[in-house]
Order: C-alpha cells, then structure tokens, then sequence
C-alpha cells in the first residue's frame, strides 16, 4: 500500500514539476483543438467565448492518478460511502422532498432508496458538486495522453450542448472529471438522458427537479431492474478456477448461471434457490489492487443489476458501495 502510494505521489510530482513545458504545450493543443471543434460544427464564435479563459489545470492530472478506486480495499472505500451519517442526511433530505421523489420513482420505476444512494455518494445530496472549472478540467485531461479521445470526445458534446443553448456554460463547476450535477453527470450521459423535468426550455442538474428526473430517466433507460438483486458477499471454496475471478470492472467475464457456482461457494444459504437461474459474475475487486490482499477474500456474487451501476461508474467499488447504501435506506425507509 504504502510503495504504491509513494511511487504515484513520485509520477505526480515529476508531472506538476514539468507545468511550464506543459502550459506551452497546452497553448498549442488548444489551437489544435479548435480546427476539430470547428469540423465538428461548433461555432467559431461558441468556441472563443466558452474556452476563451480555459487553463491547464495540473491538480487534475495529480487527481486521475491518484483515484480512490486505485489504492483502497473495499472495506474502507464502503465503509466511508456508506456510514450511519450518510443514512441520517439522506432520511433528511428524502423527508423534504416526499412529493418529488415518490413521484419521480413512480414515473419511472427505480426505487427512491437507489436514487437516495446515488445521489449521497455522488455529492452528498446535493452538498458538494465540485468547484473545479469543468471546462478547464476536460480540456486538460483531452490534453493529457491517458485517456485523452474520451475527454475530447466527452469536451466536444459539451460544447455542442451549449452551442444549442441546453446548457449555461457560466454554471460549469463541479468535478476533476468533468462531472456535473447532483448526480455528477459527464456530458455524454447529459446529451443521452438528461431531462428538462421543469420543462422551462433548459436542464438545471443542480436542481432537484431535473437532477432527479434525469437520474431516474437514465437508470431506467440503461435497464436497471427494480425489486432485483445487485450482489452479496460469499467465502468462497479453495477450488473455484482462477478464470471465474473478475477484478477489473472493464468487462466481467466468465459468467455463469447462480446454480452453476454453488458449488465453489462455502455456505450459499444467504441464496435463494429463486435466483439460481440469473446469470452472475464473481469479483475479488482487492486482488490486483491491494499489496497482499487474499486471493478469494473478500469476495462477491454479482446481478444484472450490479452491473447497471458499472455503466453509471466503472468502479468495482463503487457498484458495491451504491447498492450497500441503497440496502440501508431501505432498511429505515
């Protein structure tokens, strides 16, 4: 843990220290940027006057390096999402917006306990959007090499949907990532299922009305089944196959019917029989990540919809997390 944390801190560091050949560099990439806006039928005019004060923001790099998802075991990243304070601001906050959230769950069929969980991890209902430049945030990760065609892909959908007046560009702050809202919506997920709940002719994702619609509209869309299992905790037999372990969130393979992995599992009557014919994926989200994790602990079956929350986030962790705090407000709710 400790090697791991100091080796990025190293590549941090080495990186921030190169910020005047990166802010040249960025100058240049800007320019470059702007012929592709301009075939991608962005305005010339939108393109000045949005980006016309972008910087390259080198706390960024520091943050996509260093994400939680990259050093903690799942215990603490759970635990610190899903605590009993979490559970009493969101009875709070789920107690003065009855009507909406009823309304929202009904129109829609997503539980408000899921809606609740998202929307306490992403930014603690509402408490903490981010206060980063989300357009300085993307074009300096479009700028950096990682994962630079996503960013200017994700960077050019937002200027499309501020080209067609969808979006204020001057309310633009929120995550190191380029995430908005309340539910910390990138400006793909904007552009596919974003609603104008108010229907005042714009989307406000830093109001309840439309950041509620909006997330609800995209669980459903992306097939989030209501009443279904997301996952639960197994020990598992010394003799499962290596293959049937799934620890990077990217693509879970090897998937089986629940019947199937029985066999592998040490104690299956938290199970129901009912599920034995879902098709399921095993995970070790430790195994590569941690320094000395066990091989086969900890350890997880995991549903259909389990994987529906990988689409809202390709985190392990994050998936688990969700649904833990979902299965919490339900429990008080």
């Amino acid at each position: 843990m400790k090697l791991i944390k100091y080796i990025l801190i190293i590549l941090v560091f080495s990186f921030t220290n190169a910020y005047p050949d990166n802010e040249i560099k960025f100058q240049k990439w800007k320019k470059d940027f702007k012929k592709v806006a301009l075939q991608n039928n962005i305005s010339e005019e939108v393109f000045d006057t949005v980006l016309a004060n972008i910087k390259f923001l080198p706390n960024v790099i520091k943050y996509d390096r260093y994400q939680p998802e990259f050093y903690e075991d799942t215990k603490t990243y759970i635990s610190k999402r899903t605590s009993s304070k979490k559970v009493l601001f969101g009875l709070n906050f789920y107690k003065k917006n009855l009507d909406l959230i009823h309304t929202i769950e009904k129109k829609y069929n997503i539980e408000k306990e899921l809606l609740l969980s998202l929307m306490g991890i992403e930014t603690n209902f509402g408490t903490y959007v981010g206060k980063m430049d989300i357009l300085s945030s993307l074009a300096t990760l479009s700028f950096d090499e990682r994962r630079a065609e996503f960013f200017s892909n994700e960077l050019l959908i937002l200027l499309r949907l501020i080209e067609t007046k969808k979006i204020d560009y001057k309310t633009l702050y929120g995550s190191w990532a380029g995430a908005f809202g309340f539910f910390q919506f990138m400006p793909s997920t904007m552009k596919n299922y974003a609603i104008d709940y108010d229907k005042n002719n714009y989307i406000d994702l830093k109001n309840n009305n439309d950041a509620y619609a909006s997330a609800a509209n995209y669980l459903s869309k992306i097939g989030w089944k209501k009443q279904q299992p997301c996952f639960y905790k197994i020990n598992l037999s010394k003799k499962i196959p290596n293959k049937y372990l799934n620890v990077s969130a990217k693509n879970l393979h090897d998937k089986k019917k629940l019947e199937y992995f029985r066999k592998y599992i040490i104690d299956d009557s938290a199970l129901d029989v009912k599920f034995d014919n879902m098709v399921v994926a095993i995970i070790t989200p430790d195994k590569d990540i941690i320094p000395d994790a066990e091989k086969l602990n900890p350890a997880y079956i995991v549903f259909e919809n389990y994987e529906i929350i990988l689409k809202w986030n390709r985190s392990l962790r994050f998936s688990l997390a969700v649904c833990t705090l979902k299965d919490k407000f339900a429990n008080e709710l």
